[in-house]
């Protein structure tokens, strides 16, 4: 079995963590144990371009389970744990292509590797295994069954490429199911992100103005949190009815030109690119720090922000943070990136806690044999998750949670259908 990895060694340490996980995702459990039983992939081989955590080991885990020959690399060069990694090629056979701070090479070096095994399923988390496979490898577009796509950006690029009839199969929008988005980028991004931040600066949140760049999903989840370790919370916004729920829901609503000179920590949640620029960050305080939670290294301009702190202005001061320099009016002030303004809540973190990633990676395994059973059917398109698939993921987690809802009565199923009954 050909794999890249950091070190095989690290598999002990990784598979322990891996059970960890396990133990947290019941759902997901559940499904393994179906599969193991049915196999709806046999036959077909999944090439996964997604973050290899202790939580992504469980879906590949759940996916061998069902069948299918396996293969994965890193859908971020810095999301990758080695360990985990090492655990999946020596404990599970899985073949593995990803190493923990990758460059740019390597990180597509890895994604043709995947291809190289002819996958029939692609399972992608920001789409760049896909357009790799339009733009390079077109030729293998035919033996692909389906996909799935696991994040906002990865399905923002999807709809781009059927609108522009470039997409050659149909692939299930994961994000968008409601036992994915509105958990996964909520609790999972709000928790992980401010983790991130903590960890990699030890700084304190309470009293420190938190300006939160989006305010969807994610930016809803950042804002909560950080408002509920003590930050004064600023959103900023594009979208009139986001932002007016954020001030609905107590925030204060800024543009970017009038937070950047009050902030003390700035996240970066919008999905597109250039949203802490130039003109920001020679307003910004000494000593303000900034991150990223969206998926690409876009949102913070580094290269301008490097052109500022050329030279001996730009520095390390701790692992995963850099300084810079940056000349201003009234003297120099130093501007603190975490993790390269990568994803940081698993460039300096280790991502979503496995309770919320259970409905994501449900929704993973359950996309991809649904896929695989309607393929005759299916065109060249996205899909949304079936609403049965949706649902039957939330009551599944409410079971393993000990929670019971109510039941509609007869009575109450007619009412809902019919129209006869009035004032």
């Amino acid at each position: 079995m050909h794999y890249d990895i950091a070190d095989i060694s690290l598999a002990e340490l990784g598979r322990q963590r891996i059970a960890w996980a396990d133990v947290n995702m019941p759902v997901l459990a559940s499904i393994r144990d179906r599969f193991a039983k049915e196999r709806p992939l046999e036959g077909h081989t999944v090439a996964a371009c997604m973050h290899i955590t202790t939580e992504t080991a469980n879906l590949l885990r759940t996916l061998k389970a069902a069948g299918a020959t396996v293969i994965a690399c890193a859908s971020n060069p810095l999301s990758t744990q080695d360990d985990v990694a090492a655990s999946l090629v020596k404990n599970e056979g899985i073949a593995i292509f990803a190493i923990k701070g990758e460059d740019a090479k390597s990180y597509y070096s890895h994604i043709d590797a995947v291809l190289d095994a002819r996958p029939t399923i692609t399972m992608d988390d920001g789409c760049d295994l896909v357009t790799r496979l339009h733009r390079e490898r077109s030729s293998q577009i035919a033996e692909v069954v389906a996909g799935t796509e696991e994040t906002t950006t990865g399905v923002i690029r999807l709809k781009a490429m059927e609108a522009d009839g470039a997409l050659g199969y149909p692939i299930v929008a994961v994000n968008d199911a409601d036992t994915k988005h509105m958990f996964d980028n909520r609790y999972g991004t709000g928790q992980s992100t401010l983790d991130g931040v903590i960890r990699a600066t030890n700084v304190l949140l309470a009293g420190k103005v938190l300006v939160v760049a989006g305010y969807g999903y994610c930016g809803k989840g950042v804002a909560s949190r950080a408002r509920g370790l003590g930050a004064q919370v600023v959103v900023t916004e594009i979208n009139p009815l986001r932002a007016l729920e954020a001030v609905m829901d107590g925030f204060r609503v800024e543009t970017m030109d009038e937070a950047a000179g009050e902030g003390d920590i700035f996240i970066t949640v919008t999905g597109d690119r250039d949203v802490l620029v130039k003109e920001h960050f020679l307003k910004m305080k000494d000593g303000a720090i900034l991150a990223n939670s969206g998926h690409f290294d876009i949102e913070i301009d580094l290269e301008a922000l490097g052109k500022l702190a050329s030279g001996e202005r730009r520095r390390q001061v701790r692992p995963l943070v850099e300084e810079f320099l940056v000349p201003q009016a009234g003297g120099d002030a130093r501007i603190m990136v975490i993790a390269e303004g990568r994803l940081v809540n698993l460039g300096a973190a280790e991502g979503h806690p496995a309770n919320v990633m259970d409905m994501s990676f449900a929704n993973q395994a359950l996309a991809a044999e649904w896929a695989v059973a309607n393929r005759s059917t299916l065109e060249p398109k996205v899909y949304d998750v079936p609403d049965d698939i949706d649902q039957g993921i939330a009551a599944l987690k409410l079971a393993t949670m000990g929670i019971k809802i109510d039941r509609l009565t007869e009575s109450q199923q007619d009412y809902l259908t019919s129209w006869h009954t009035g004032t």
